[in-house]
């Protein structure tokens, strides 16, 4: 069957090169988005109708004899529900959600003229055309553009799935983002509010004086995080190279160059699992300030946050799964310990009891830190507790080598992480400045780790930096995806990024 469609599609490409039309279309200048059109008045009389030009896909088709029926969408607009209302007969009225930039097209067959005519015969699902003609409404009243011209701007050769079946299987989706685009609004919706959530953090940045900078992608040394890398070999230079597993050390050798506010976005890449809030190249946001401290980066947190929530709308009160988020400010702050107090009923400070209630939790205990099972026990009891959004802050000194010490409890870090619904969005530091407890934290990290693992070697280049003098500064970094989950309701890590990784395809 579906060779026998793409046969049909082909001879289709032959019909319109025989009557002189460039099948792969050509320039179509001064054409108004969909969204535009229909914001125009459409009940005016016919010889008032304003004149309009539109180009999209086709994305619905209804022929009748001496008039054809399009569905034309472009990417303007937004989610909404909606009515079908077809002049057709063929289908009977019902509510969708659907891409707002979706109007009807009415192909006449004398007001298109001989060519067009004939083109119109030729047209398939997914073809991409335009259209000059007069905007107003059936007798229906459904918003229709009358077309006086038809403009072939692309032949599909591959069958488009039908408007009233779309899109199911969730692998088919996947290995087809392009379909998935077309035929699934609400993944257009997610990757639209994405950029403006990007802009919108880009922005809001720039306005508390930051300078967004680009740092090396490949590292001959694999740090800033604790995680599997990616390895690889520069050829040239007959070098073994990682893919950044963290945006952290660069940045921060900037702040010794004199940078006082740097951030960037990028891609970092883990060799680790799959899940749903996993994927091994994840987008990051990593910045630096100096002369602040991890309160500095709880505050500008929130606000950068709200800017997003304010860009994409819907307010502060949101939904994410069966769940309600409320993002009003002030957001809570929560002491680590206090968490682990209420959720685990010990103290984190109680060697015996965590070592019993990991125990009773089943995990490993053996030659394990101390603060090592204490997080261990979190993760398992107290991070899906943490409905947020709620700033965790003052962690156990151990976990963090790149945090300074609070001055009055030195086994406590100046490191917060913020949860919202049980998943971390974003991991804050009062960066640690000393060279000399940066080195002496470094090895106590990397004693007895397997040369494979990403901390198993020391950036002795980054100590170097910090000698020369590096100021106090917080340090943030939030997880771009999972703040785009967070904000769109969706649940799973793929479907707010376009291309998650897949096995090859058999």
């Amino acid at each position: 069957m579906e060779n026998a469609v793409e046969s049909s599609r082909l001879d289709k490409l032959r019909n319109i090169e025989k009557l002189g039309v460039d099948p792969w279309g050509q320039r179509f200048d001064g054409h108004m988005s969909i969204q535009t059109i229909l914001q125009l008045p459409a009940d005016l009389p016919e010889d008032q109708r304003p004149g309009v030009k539109a180009a999209g896909r086709i994305v619905s088709r209804r022929i009748g004899g001496k008039v054809h029926w399009l569905d034309l969408r472009d990417w303007s607009g937004q989610l909404t529900t909606r009515k079908t209302t077809s002049d057709d007969d063929k289908h009977e009225a019902s509510e969708f959600t659907d891409w707002s930039s979706r109007i009807q097209i009415m192909l006449g067959q004398k007001q298109i003229g001989e060519i067009g005519w004939a083109l119109a015969q030729e047209l398939d699902l997914g073809d991409l055309v335009g259209i000059e003609g007069k905007f107003g409404k059936t007798k229906r009243g459904e918003p229709t553009i009358f077309a006086e011209k038809l403009t072939f701007l692309s032949k599909s050769l591959e069958p488009h799935p039908d408007k009233w079946s779309g899109l199911s299987d969730m692998e088919y989706r996947l290995r087809h983002r392009y379909l998935d685009l077309t035929y699934n609004p609400e993944l257009l919706d997610r990757a639209l509010k994405r950029v403006k959530i990007i802009r919108t953090i880009r922005s809001y940045l720039d306005g508390q004086g930051f300078c967004e900078v680009e740092t090396p992608t490949l590292h001959a040394i694999a740090g800033g995080a604790a995680a599997r890398p990616f390895k690889t070999h520069h050829n040239a230079l007959d070098i073994p190279l990682f893919l950044r597993i963290a945006l952290e050390l660069h940045l921060k050798r900037l702040l010794v160059g004199g940078m006082e506010r740097v951030y960037e976005i990028g891609r970092v890449f883990r060799n680790e699992g799959i899940s749903q809030k996993h994927n091994p190249e994840f987008t990051m946001l990593e910045l630096y300030q100096a002369y602040g401290n991890y309160e500095s980066m709880m505050d500008l947190t929130e606000g950068m946050v709200l800017a997003a929530i304010d860009a994409i709308g819907g307010g502060y009160q949101r939904s994410y799964g069966t769940q309600a988020i409320d993002f009003s400010p002030p957001w809570a702050r929560l002491a680590y310990g206090d968490a682990f107090q209420q959720h685990v009923g010990i103290s984190m400070h109680d060697e015996a009891a965590v070592k019993d209630a990991a125990q009773k939790t089943h995990l490993a205990i053996a030659g394990k830190h101390h603060d090592v099972l204490v997080h261990e026990l979190f993760e398992h009891k107290v991070e899906h507790k943490l409905t947020g959004p709620v700033f965790v802050h003052d962690y156990p000194a151990a976990l963090c080598p790149l945090t300074k010490r609070k001055a009055a409890m030195p086994t406590l870090a100046e490191r917060f992480e913020l949860y919202i619904h049980g998943m971390e969005l974003a991991n804050a530091y009062t960066e640690l400045n000393d060279p000399i407890m940066q080195e002496q934290t470094f090895s106590q990290q990397l004693a007895g780790l397997p040369e494979e693992d990403s901390m198993a070697k020391m950036d002795h280049d980054f100590i170097r930096a910090q000698r020369h003098g590096m100021p106090p500064a917080g340090g943030l970094g939030v997880g771009i995806d999972r703040l785009v989950m967070l904000l769109t309701n969706t649940q799973t890590i793929r479907d707010v990024i376009l291309f998650p990784l897949l096995r090859p395809e058999k």
